[in-house]
C-alpha cells in the first residue's frame, strides 16, 4: 500500500516516516516523490478555524492530485493564558516578514515569549495539538487527534526538534521537547500519539 504524506516540512516528514515505519507493507511517499511541485495555491488551503478542518482540506487537496490514499496533519500550540493562541495560526503567529524555515520558527518563538511576558510559571500551561486526517482509503475520512500537555518556558532549552520545541517543557520528563531524543519525542509528542494511532489502525486493517 502506498500512502502520501502531504507536508512540505522535512522535519515533519522525518518524524512521520519514523512512526509509520513499523507498518509492514506500507510505502510512505512524500510530495516530491509523488511529483507534486510546490504551488502558491497551497497557501490558501489551511484557512479554517480548527486543526481537523485544515488537515482534511490539505489531505483532500493532495489526494485530488495524487490519486492515492493521502494523510495530512495540522498541528500547533495552544497556550491557555493566550486564550488558546496561537492555535491554528502557530506557523504564522509572528507578524509577517516573509520569513521561512528556522528564521520563521525563531520569530514565532520570540513573539510567544513577548506575549507571555513575565507570567508566572504555573500559569504558562499549554498543549501541542495534532489532527491527522487520512482520505482515499475508506468512504469517510479517518480523523485522529493527539495532544501533549506542557509548560511554556521563558528561555529556550535544547537544540533539537523544531518549531516551539525549545520552549515547550514536558514536566513529567523534566526537559523541553528540544532536549528529547527522536524516539522519546515520538513517544510523548502530539504528532507521535496521532500517527501511532493511525499506524495501529492501518495494521488492524491489514490484519
Amino acid at each position: 500500500m502506498e500512502l502520501l504524506v502531504s507536508t512540505r516540512s522535512q522535519d515533519k516528514m522525518v518524524e512521520i516516516r519514523r512512526i509509520l515505519g513499523d507498518v509492514k507493507g506500507l510505502k510512505v511517499i512524500d510530495l516530491d516523490s509523488a511529483g507534486i511541485p510546490e504551488s502558491d495555491d497551497e497557501e490558501g488551503i489551511e484557512i479554517y478555524d480548527t486543526f481537523e478542518e485544515n488537515a482534511r482540506a490539505k489531505a483532500e487537496y493532495f489526494y485530488a492530485k495524487a490519486g492515492i490514499p493521502t494523510v495530512a496533519d495540522d498541528s500547533g500550540l495552544e497556550v491557555d493564558a493566550l486564550g488558546g493562541a496561537p492555535g491554528v495560526r502557530s506557523k504564522r503567529f509572528a507578524p509577517d516578514r516573509g520569513l521561512k524555515g528556522k528564521a520563521l520558527d525563531g520569530a514565532n518563538n520570540d513573539h510567544l515569549v513577548e506575549r507571555l511576558g513575565d507570567l508566572e510559571p504555573a500559569k504558562r500551561t499549554g498543549r501541542y495539538v495534532c489532527a491527522a486526517v487520512l482520505v482515499g482509503l475508506d468512504q469517510d475520512p479517518i480523523t485522529i487527534r493527539g495532544e501533549a500537555e506542557g509548560l511554556i518556558l521563558g528561555e529556550p532549552q535544547g537544540h533539537g526538534g523544531f518549531g516551539y520545541d525549545p520552549y515547550f517543557f514536558d514536566a513529567d520528563l523534566g526537559c523541553s521537547f528540544a532536549e528529547l531524543t527522536a524516539r522519546d519525542k515520538n513517544e510523548r509528542s502530539h504528532r507521535g500519539k496521532a500517527f501511532r494511532e493511525l499506524a495501529q489502525r492501518l495494521c488492524e486493517r491489514k490484519g
